[in-house]
């Protein structure tokens, strides 16, 4: 998520001023494969699994590691980069922490007349979280038109995934499995971490010092 047009497109091992490498290839790729498992989970894919597999990387990869990401971009003076990967860095931490300290003791706390309205409370506080992100990612995806088209492509398939699955959890009720909305979101969310992973992808390429390159694309606005 750099804003540098040599660290994303020209093939560069080191920052030049700061002396370390581009963090943003290592935060995308956090961010996407968090991303991947929570999106299999709304397109409801994981029938067969717990369909918590998401849960210690919200913690490990797609928080710790993005939040590193994040304070390595402020060390590259990469305003953008830093605000970017720290806050979904924090995102996918506060989510864990939601999980934990408020779905599951609400669930377990609740009884059988209770059950539906506990549910219904918790898919509404899912979907005020959503919101207050889609809100974030609106002016970040603005501000990426100047980046590159790949990263342009993350908060654009991005915000079309917070806001779907915004209403999806608005209006999913006391649906404990995925409503037809949410599914929508998670196959959107799919295509997020396909994007990331891209980007991430063409990030490492392009820092290194072989042939193989991917592109990235020059800024939509320049």
């Amino acid at each position: 998520m750099s804003v540098s047009e040599d660290r994303t497109v020209q093939p560069t091992t080191v920052a030049p001023t700061t002396g370390i490498a581009d963090p943003a290839p290592l935060g995308l790729a956090a961010f996407a494969l968090t991303t991947f498992l929570l999106s299999a989970k709304n397109a409801d894919w994981m029938s067969h699994a717990t369909g918590n597999a998401w849960l210690g990387y919200a913690f490990a990869y797609g928080g710790f590691i993005q939040l590193l990401a994040g304070m390595w971009e402020f060390r590259n003076r990469n305003v953008f980069g830093a605000t970017a990967f720290s806050t979904y860095g924090g995102f996918w931490i506060g989510l864990g922490l939601w999980v934990q300290l408020v779905v599951n003791p609400a669930v377990a706390a609740a009884k059988p007349a209770t059950l539906a309205a506990t549910v219904t409370a918790l898919n509404h506080d899912l979907g005020w979280i959503l919101l207050a992100f889609a809100i974030f990612n609106t002016y970040m995806l603005i501000l990426s038109s100047q980046v590159s088209v790949a990263v342009f492509g993350v908060f654009l398939t991005l915000e079309i995934t917070e806001i779907v699955l915004c209403i999806g959890n608005f209006n999913a009720g006391a649906a404990l499995i995925p409503t037809g909305t949410i599914k929508v979101g998670g196959y959107i969310g799919l295509v997020t971490a396909l994007v990331a992973w891209y980007a991430s992808a063409a990030g490492v390429s392009n820092g290194l010092a072989g042939r193989l390159r991917f592109p990235v694309g020059r800024p939509l606005l320049g």
